[in-house]
């Protein structure tokens, strides 16, 4: 497979005199994809059933002519104006009970069945009329599903599709109550048109409600996307892809994956450093023009699972953007650094947002490859290093990294729901535990949860499975491999109640969680040897063998044969103390790398990265700053 890059494009942004110039000059930067489209609704169809296509048909065909392959997005994340007239009930609806509004973009309700019909009629159209143009290579739905906090929506529209959800569920209202144990506080119904959204209660709802009502939400997305998939396949043979987002977990990407060809997302390391990494203060400043050194390869891995193997970053950042709290220009080499990356972690394409940056609106402020002059921005001569080098890099050959974490978005719903601790979640313990994975030194493959099959792996993490169905705790207990589990491994049923036996009940490992409890983060539990206990804990008894004890004398870890169980969230010096051990018994090679440096393994080569600002020296080598190192692997 080779490598290849892309840009994202607004045909209608600009005066069409420019066109032919900027696809010419997109060719030229090495560039192969161009996504237009994706927020065009009022320009196609300015008022209810008047079209203009004129625009859109030469656009498709300048690129097209130039030698660019276009990805066509559906225009569904921005419905324009006359549709809010149309549907003023449309817009979702805030935990608080607010409309969202219109006035920038995303503002539907993904339960709102008139938008759903709109939503089709448009795909419809678009995907009749140029499902079979030779210049449409790949189709992207709508665009960054759950961006602004616009999956979970508390609106009529919702509470009524919620109570059909619930029925097909449940099928009968006293199957719920006793699944949900509503017999606590006489929450007993009768029906399930009395069952409202778990909002604006006077204290917090019943947590089987709140994790069935994300489940709902989580559906909606994916039927949404299966609709506008389902319609452009039934007029083009073309890829089908949706951009999801960095920490965006309150859908199932895995089940819209499952519709679609291609998953790709859109990388800003910057912008996702202060937003949503979680970063202490001097990682922010140590990070600040670079971004944090695992928070993208760690949704590569993510999201090449969720791809089935195939997958882009649809936009990559190439300066600074406008939307976090501070907005740095990333370090020379940043670009490349972030282009490689992907390529080592198996992106087909990298495509830079945007091609020209914005003299208007929301976005001006957010740079391109292009000034709003039309001068080449910083970044184009990365982009244009990075051309020349993927022409004579090796093809890109799938490879199987030999250590795989399981991640489930159920379990960062359930965590959401009951965090049991201030600022506990499902997300941050998975990304602290891949955090020191890849500081020794080690490639990683994200799975799902259904994953039965863990041939080939040395070693399988799956920490924060609240809820674990029987054959996958067996699938693990089997694996020819050493395994971590937990904690909080098969804390609650599927409805959410503790289950009997208690935790983590599986076969085989003989403990069981007596007690749990939260730690303030100024009181952390020292572990006997180094590290400690950091937020989240759980009493282990049991027969297995002790492997980490606490200065109280409570176990963190015990094991029994090639199964440990972990039962505490623990901080980054206890990990690497428990990691090291299981990788070394796994048969692994690891490394101590330096803070800044990681290292990436695929078929035919070796990755380096510096994320550092200064040069770093490593195993008699020195790696500049904010750069990659290459080598060719040899079988």
């Amino acid at each position: 497979m080779r490598r290849t890059t892309g840009t994202c494009y607004y045909p209608e942004h600009w005066d069409e005199a420019l066109w032919a110039d900027d696809a010419r000059r997109m060719v030229e930067a090495g560039l192969t994809w161009v996504r237009i489209g994706e927020f065009s609704w009022s320009r196609l169809e300015s008022r209810p059933g008047e079209f203009t296509w004129d625009w859109l048909d030469r656009a498709i065909e300048v690129l097209g002519a130039a030698g660019l392959k276009v990805v066509l997005g559906t225009p569904t994340a921005t419905p324009p104006r006359w549709m809010a007239d149309k549907h003023p009930d449309m817009f979702a609806v805030d935990v608080d009970g607010k409309p969202r509004g219109f006035g920038s973009r995303r503002h539907y309700c993904f339960s709102h069945e008139g938008y759903r019909a709109e939503s089709a009629r448009i795909v419809e159209i678009f995907a009749k009329r140029y499902g079979s143009n030779p210049h449409v290579a790949a189709w992207q739905t709508d665009n960054e599903y759950g961006c602004h906090d616009t999956t979970i929506s508390y609106s009529d529209a919702a509470l009524k599709a919620f109570r059909i959800w619930l029925r097909e569920k449940y099928q009968s209202i006293e199957v719920l109550n006793e699944a949900w144990g509503n017999i606590f506080w006489s929450m007993e119904y009768n029906d399930f048109d009395q069952i409202g959204l778990p909002n604006l209660t006077v204290t917090e709802p019943n947590p089987a409600h709140s994790l069935n009502f994300r489940r709902f939400s989580s559906d909606q997305v994916i039927s949404y996307n299966r609709m506008q998939a389902e319609i452009i396949r039934k007029h083009s043979k073309a890829p089908t892809s949706h951009n999801y987002m960095g920490r965006i977990t309150d859908f199932d990407h895995f089940k819209v994956g499952d519709d679609l060809d291609i998953a790709t997302w859109d990388s800003y390391p910057l912008g996702f450093l202060e937003d949503r990494v979680g970063a202490s203060v001097e990682e922010q400043r140590s990070y600040a023009r670079q971004g944090h050194p695992d928070f993208q390869a760690l949704h590569h891995d993510l999201y090449r699972s969720v791809g089935n193997g195939r997958w882009w970053v649809m936009e990559q950042q190439p300066g600074p953007v406008n939307w976090a709290p501070y907005n740095p220009a990333p370090l020379p080499g940043m670009v490349r650094l972030w282009s490689w990356e992907a390529f080592a972690h198996g992106a087909e394409a990298v495509c830079y947002f945007r091609w020209r940056q914005a003299p208007m609106a929301q976005e001006q402020m957010h740079a391109g490859l292009l000034r709003p002059d039309g001068q080449d921005a910083q970044a184009m001569a990365e982009a244009k290093q990075v051309r020349d080098e993927i022409a004579n890099a090796p093809e890109f050959e799938p490879h199987q990294s030999k250590v795989a974490m399981i991640f489930d978005y159920d379990a960062e719903a359930a965590w959401a729901v009951q965090p049991h601790g201030e600022g506990l979640s499902y997300f941050g313990l998975f990304f602290e535990t891949y955090q020191a994975l890849r500081k020794m030194g080690l490639s990683i493959d994200i799975l799902r949860p259904e994953t039965r099959d863990f041939d080939g792996y040395a070693m399988v993490l799956a920490p924060g499975l609240m809820h674990m169905d029987e054959g996958l705790k067996q699938a693990l207990t089997q694996a020819r491999a050493q395994v971590v589990i937990g904690p909080r491994a098969g804390a609650r049923d599927a409805d959410m109640t503790i289950p009997s036996p208690l935790p983590p009940a599986i076969s085989g490992l003989d403990v069981t969680v007596d007690r749990v409890e939260s730690l303030r983060p100024d009181c952390p539990e020292p572990i006997e040897g180094g590290g400690a206990v950091t937020g989240y804990r759980e009493t282990l008894v049991g027969g297995a063998d002790v492997v980490m004890r606490a200065t109280d004398g409570i176990p963190v870890t015990m094991k029994n044969g090639d199964v440990t169980y972990l039962g505490a969230w623990i901080d980054q010096a206890g990990m690497q103390r428990l990691l090291e051990p299981i990788a070394k018994a796994a048969g692994l090679e690891t490394h101590s790398l330096p803070d800044g440096l990681r290292v990436r393994d695929t078929e035919t080569e070796r990755f380096w990265f510096n994320y550092g600002a200064e040069s770093i020296e490593f195993a008699g080598r020195t790696f500049g700053p904010a750069s990659v190192t290459r080598e060719v692997l040899t079988k």
